[in-house]
This record gives structure tokens, C-alpha cells and sequence, in this order.
């Protein structure tokens, strides 16, 4: 296994992009204990920032893509995870890049407001990937699971033709940093068997 010592996370926040960072790569290993990524997995982190989980999933699967948008974080992203031999940084806008052409699975902690867009990207592209990990807005999340208890939204009912939703865990505001102001929790979806 690759080892990735990272240290230096601390980032400056970009109140227009509606950043709340992990507090730390211990804390993202706890989160990614949460999913089914494997050793042999490819996984994109979507809005890497600095690299907290991009650290924490090198040591837990085959590849990381870390897609991070803006230079000045992409940098820092770089020098974080230098030591990290099983990490591709892409310092492009995640939709408006390709998707990879094998299998791959995401875990990430986007920004909020692009938490909609990612899904339908992710589910209207052409390889889709077999499993989504995102840490969202409690509010959000719960319009995407298929059930009685709350509303389902129109994205919620066009995930559920391809994907399996449920809240793995309940997120407290102290992971974060700055914390946010609503309840947050981490999503999965998983992808249905054809």
C-alpha cells in the first residue's frame, strides 16, 4: 500500500464557494470507514481543497482523482499530497470535465450549492459511477431518499432508478470548519445492478 504523509490542512475558506472543511484526514478516514471503497478502487474527490479527504482515501484504494478548481487551493492541494504516489490532482471545474472510462466510485465534501448539479452529472453520464459518497445538507439529502416520511424530489425520484440512497451517518457541526449552520450528514448511493 502507498504510504501519504500529509500535514499543513489548514485552509483560508471562500465564503462565494460555500466551503465547510473536514477538520482532518483522521477524521475523513473515519468517514470513509462509512463506505464500501476498497483497496483495489478508483474514487474522485470532488472539490478536493487542501486535501483532508484526498489523504485519507490514498491510503484506503488504488487511485485518487482530486479535482480542485481553484488554483490557489489546487497549489497547496499539491504540496499537501506530494508524498502521495496513488493521487492524480486536476485542477479543473468537475462539471466540466470527463468522467473516467473505467469503474470509479466518489467521496467527497462539495461545496453546497453544487451538491444538486454534481448528482445530475453524475447520474446522467455515460459511465456513472457505482458508488457516490457526498456529505450534504441534512435538509437536501433527505429529498433523495424515496419514502413516506419526507418529500422526495425530482432528483430524489430520478437517482432512485440507478441508485440505492440512505444517510450512513449524521454529521456534527464540530467535523467542520468554520461549522455550518444547518445539519449535515453523509449520503450513499449506491449503484443497482443493471
Amino acid at each position: 500500500m502507498k504510504q501519504c504523509a500529509a500535514w499543513g490542512f489548514c485552509q483560508m475558506r471562500k465564503y462565494q464557494l460555500s466551503q465547510h472543511f473536514l477538520r482532518g484526514p483522521k477524521l475523513a478516514g473515519f468517514l470513509i470507514g462509512h463506505s464500501n471503497i476498497r483497496k483495489r478502487d478508483t474514487v474522485l474527490d470532488i472539490g478536493a481543497g487542501s486535501g483532508v479527504i484526498t489523504a485519507a482515501l490514498s491510503r484506503r484504494c488504488k487511485q485518487v482523482i482530486a479535482i480542485e478548481p481553484d488554483h490557489e487551493t489546487a497549489e497547496k492541494l499539491r504540496r499537501n499530497v506530494a508524498k502521495c504516489e496513488n493521487v492524480q490532482i486536476v485542477e479543473k471545474d468537475f462539471l466540466e470535465m470527463e468522467l473516467p472510462a473505467g469503474e470509479y466510485k466518489i467521496f467527497t465534501n462539495p461545496p453546497f450549492h453544487l451538491s444538486s448539479a454534481i448528482l445530475h452529472k453524475l447520474d446522467e453520464a455515460e459511465n456513472p459511477p457505482t458508488a457516490i459518497y457526498l456529505i450534504l445538507q441534512k435538509q437536501f439529502a433527505l429529498k433523495l431518499l424515496n419514502n413516506d416520511r419526507h418529500y422526495t424530489s425530482q432528483l430524489g425520484k430520478q437517482l432512485f432508478v440507478h441508485y440505492a440512497p440512505r444517510i450512513r451517518l449524521p454529521m456534527k457541526p464540530e467535523y467542520f470548519t468554520p461549522p455550518p449552520a444547518v445539519p449535515t450528514v453523509l449520503l450513499e448511493l449506491k449503484r443497482r445492478p443493471e
